[in-house]
């Protein structure tokens, strides 16, 4: 038996999955589909309760029969395919709608968002996908989230394939690292081994410089870190591990600011100004410049930052290396950092958790981390001079723009591209003695290329292009 007495706190992801409330197995007894263009009749699942899950539910129904695209039917049994989904929508602020009588007339503003999965034969996920608020968004929220929803889901009918398992001999396989992915991770591996269950999965989420030290260490079989091969910071040691590339994913800048009306815009110079402690005031006039018309409140900015050796941090720091010759000369990239300012805390869900709480306050997660808070989290302006929310469509335009293997893709070219996006990964020693462990991580890196880039984008990560995702496996072929 492995001593398991090295192992890090593990977070308790289960408290996660108010996200995905109905991603959990269901007993489904009729599905044939293999593959998403296959799907013609769905039936969509119940879901459990939460501000605006019925009215989403409802939304969906009507737009997936108003495509003309697919049957909906009244049963499991029926379908070809069951549609499992969460969702919620809140207030995020008010915006008067008289100016005569600002204090009066004042119309919500609302945040939400919509996750699915389209599960078919044998409980495979054929497709999945989380949508946000569009820029401009017209009737109901719970219609432009359920319309833009259907429309990726239509357009993805014809790209879907399915790879065929193979089975290996009953073993474990323990990770560690990255928070910036843990809740894919999560769901992937319970996923995976409802798959494979003579394979046990166990992964901690400790924050991508940990993780590769235990790799480093040998107590842990593969790591995970958002640090691109050629930039391990201290950790040089672990630039000649194999690694692929798992998944995409947007750094974005949280803020709790109350009644705003609006999601703030964020230029370089400002986020720049901010973490190095030069800019302090909400309402100082390089934030104002870009944000006309939003009474930005006269307060100082409480600035949080990660305290633990994490990918997150050098993915924003290498954004701020970028945009900032001065952040760059001072601080430069790294996974752990002397901040100039601000407060430090662990993990994606400490920064996140203490901006929730902090008034005035300022941080950096990936963006399921925001969701999950209902956080506000800003638009920052790209290199082409555009400003870009962080989603599913404007991170996959930062990997575009890149050119050959997988690396630093932060301030990409392209006026959809997010500037703050980052490719996280999946490492292993060079040598693994173990036939059955082996064989073993080289199934799970597979599934991961193959059927797991499927289920990513239900919780708010991009898949990799798929050009990018044959080089991966391609970068298996020499595991095997």
């Amino acid at each position: 038996m492995r001593n398991r007495s090295h192992r890090p706190r593990r977070f308790a992801w289960k408290a996660f999955y108010w996200l995905v409330w109905n991603l959990a197995v269901v007993s489904i007894h009729a599905q044939t589909a293999k593959d998403l263009s296959q799907v013609k009749k769905v039936f969509v699942s119940s879901w459990s309760d939460g501000n605006g899950a019925a009215e989403l539910h409802d939304s969906l129904v009507k737009q997936l029969r108003k495509s003309g695209k697919f049957e909906v039917v009244a049963s499991p049994s029926q379908a070809d395919a069951v549609i499992k989904g969460s969702g919620q929508i809140w207030v995020k602020g008010h915006i008067a709608s008289s100016p005569r009588s600002p204090s009066t007339n004042r119309q919500a503003i609302f945040g939400g968002f919509l996750s699915a999965q389209v599960v078919g034969a044998d409980n495979a996920v054929l497709w999945s996908y989380l949508v946000t608020p569009s820029k401009f968004a017209w009737g109901s929220i719970s219609d432009n989230l359920s319309e833009s929803l259907v429309r990726e889901m239509i357009g993805a009918q014809a790209k879907m394939g399915q790879t065929p398992n193979q089975r290996v001999a009953q073993t474990s396989l323990y990770g560690a690292g990255s928070t910036f992915v843990a809740p894919l991770y999560q769901l992937w591996f319970e996923s995976f081994q409802q798959q494979h269950s003579d394979i046990h999965l166990s992964y901690d989420a400790v924050g991508s410089g940990s993780g590769v030290q235990l790799l480093l260490q040998g107590k842990v079989d593969f790591a995970a870190s958002d640090v691109s091969p050629s930039d391990q910071g201290p950790l040089q040691s672990a630039a000649g591990f194999p690694r692929i590339a798992s998944v995409l994913g947007g750094v974005v800048p949280i803020y709790n600011l109350k009644d705003l009306g609006q999601d703030l815009k964020f230029t370089p110079e400002a986020l720049a100004g901010i973490y190095l402690g030069k800019i302090t005031k909400w309402n100082d006039p390089i934030i104002k410049r870009a944000n006309r018309g939003v009474s930005l409140p006269d307060a100082n900015i409480i600035v949080v930052h990660r305290s633990d050796s994490s990918g997150t941090t050098h993915v924003w720091s290498d954004y701020l290396s970028k945009i900032s010759p001065e952040w760059k000369a001072a601080e430069g990239a790294g996974m752990t950092l002397k901040w100039p300012v601000g407060m430090g805390t662990e993990y994606n869900e400490g920064i996140a958790a203490t901006v929730q709480r902090t008034p005035h306050s300022i941080g950096y997660v990936e963006l399921v981390y925001a969701i999950r808070h209902q956080l506000s989290f800003g638009a920052v302006r790209n290199a082409a001079g555009e400003y870009i929310r962080a989603n599913l469509e404007s991170v996959t335009a930062a990997a575009s723009a890149m050119a050959g293997d997988p690396a630093s893709i932060t301030n990409a070219s392209g006026k959809d591209s997010y500037p703050i996006a980052a490719f996280t990964f999946l490492l292993w020693p060079k040598q693994v003695k173990d036939s059955k462990k082996k064989a073993a991580l080289l199934e799970l890196l597979q599934w991961a290329l193959t059927n797991g880039q499927k289920e990513c984008s239900a919780l708010g990560y991009a898949p990799l292009p798929h050009d990018v995702a044959n080089r991966q496996l391609q970068v298996l072929d020499s595991f095997k």
